[in-house]
């Protein structure tokens, strides 16, 4: 129950190879967070020789410490188990804001997401949303990306290498219409199939979470409102990490 407490806390602590990677991959395209310290399981160095020694040779270059660590001392700090036996403290990572003058692609695919209740769901989206092609994302003010080890590990990295920003809804809204973007709300009234929807670039998208959905004021402000028709007959929602998955992959697909 403690562990599970601890995934919403706000965080730095990175866990395994696939984490720390994306942050030294993010490092490179401009990010600036910093990796401090890496710990290492003593017991591992045998059997993932490739990997501390690679940690080793770029430790220098990224300005971090490598650490030997009991597995006790590295299953202690980490919230989840699939660290591989190597954790890694960092530094916050600034993210800025949204603004008319932030430049962005003319003919892109921006997403912006709000009320995911849960971080891994947060990092799941992020996950598809990277896959599919999405060239960055919009967040409101509250938003998980203070858990960032957590999202990180969730999103297979996929939060560390996208480019992200934050922004007020209806300031979001103003500034792609501005960028002659196609602003595309998910919603039911007066909506569209998605499956049916002109979705060519440029577009920016909007998803909401399960319970508040999109504000009023927001979806005035967009030029379509799209639905997910379902297989069969469902009263039930999709989760909003998985509805951002169907609609950014039918985005992906029509401008493939």
């Amino acid at each position: 129950m403690i562990k599970e407490a601890e995934r919403q806390k706000d965080s730095t602590l990175f866990e395994g190879m696939t984490s720390i990677n994306a942050i030294l991959r993010s490092i490179d395209e401009g990010s600036t967070r910093r990796i401090t310290k890496i710990w290492f399981d003593k017991a591992k160095r045998n059997s993932k020789g490739r990997e501390y020694a690679f940690l080793k040779g770029v430790s220098e270059r990224y300005g971090f410490e490598l650490l030997d660590a009991e597995a006790e001392f590295i299953d202690d700090m980490a919230v989840g188990n699939t660290h591989g036996g190597v954790i890694a403290l960092c530094t916050k990572r600034e993210i800025p804001r949204l603004s008319n003058d932030t430049i962005l692609k003319d003919k892109g695919f921006y997403v912006m997401i709000e009320g995911i209740e849960d971080p891994y769901n947060f990092g799941y989206a992020l996950r598809t949303l990277y896959a599919a092609g999405v060239d960055g994302v919009i967040l409101p003010e509250r938003n998980w990306m203070s858990a960032a080890g957590v999202v990180c590990r969730a999103s297979a990295g996929a939060s560390e290498l996208m480019s992200t920003y934050v922004a007020d809804p209806l300031f979001a809204c103003e500034s792609f219409r501005k960028r002659s973007y196609k602003v595309v709300c998910a919603g039911i009234r007066d909506s569209v199939s998605v499956f049916d929807a002109d979705l060519t670039y440029p577009v920016f998208l909007i998803v909401g979470g399960e319970k508040r959905g999109i504000s009023a004021a927001v979806m005035q402000k967009a030029d379509l409102t799209v639905r997910i028709d379902y297989g069969r007959e469902f009263k039930g929602s999709l989760s909003a990490a998985s509805a951002a998955s169907v609609l950014a992959y039918e985005v992906f697909r029509q401008n493939r």
